[in-house]
């Protein structure tokens, strides 16, 4: 099955999701989600949203991530960008990838897109009145040397406090550390260790 919005790094060949294929007047970059730098439950959360109906059929995958709520019950678009998982890179640099056969470079995607659609690139950055097509000028992290990229408005009215960040990380702790007591009880019952073998003879 052919995915939209999955891609590549071209140097390095990270894998990226493609949030926005280019910016409002700027259509050589784009803005993408580094996925490597993703928790587990981050990572699962974002690929479940671009297999679903909703990210394949968003024009870009911004669109539904501003619909999209992580396991921790904060919004994925916000979180990804105030958290620097969101970074902007020239189009050249990243290839699609929507199967495994299929390989084409970004530039040339939204040059093929802007033929098709009789427009320029720099038109084809989302221009809506919502909030999730809004572009607003924000600080993001930038690699390349390339200046900061737009995100959406959704993104920078929702950033996080600090209050809040200290209780999603508590309660990330807590989760893992039940997790652990969990894995503990589940290998004590295939093999005891030597101190509980001794204490059971003991008894």
């Amino acid at each position: 099955m052919a995915l939209k919005h999955v891609g590549r790094v071209k140097r390095n060949n990270r894998k990226v999701v493609v949030a926005y294929r280019t910016l409002p007047d700027d259509g050589q970059n784009c803005v993408v989600v580094t996925t490597e730098n993703l928790a587990a439950e981050e990572h699962d959360a974002l690929m479940k949203a671009v297999e679903s109906d909703a990210g394949q059929s968003s024009y870009e995958f911004a669109e539904c991530m501003a619909r999209t709520t992580l396991p921790d019950g904060s919004n994925m678009l916000s979180r990804f960008h105030t958290t620097g998982k969101m970074v902007k890179l020239p189009t050249s640099s990243v290839e699609m990838t929507p199967d495994r056969v299929t390989v084409i470079s970004l530039d040339e995607l939204n040059n093929t897109i802007a033929e098709q659609k009789g427009v320029t690139v720099d038109d084809l950055a989302l221009k809506g009145p919502t909030a999730q097509n809004k572009p607003a000028t924000a600080a993001m992290p930038v690699v390349e040397d390339v200046a900061p990229a737009t995100v959406t408005e959704a993104a920078t009215d929702s950033v996080l406090s600090d209050e809040d960040l200290a209780k999603s990380y508590r309660s990330q702790a807590d989760r893992l550390s039940k997790e652990a007591a969990e894995l503990r009880r589940q290998a004590e019952a295939l093999v005891p260790t030597k101190k509980a073998k001794k204490e059971s003879v003991q008894a």
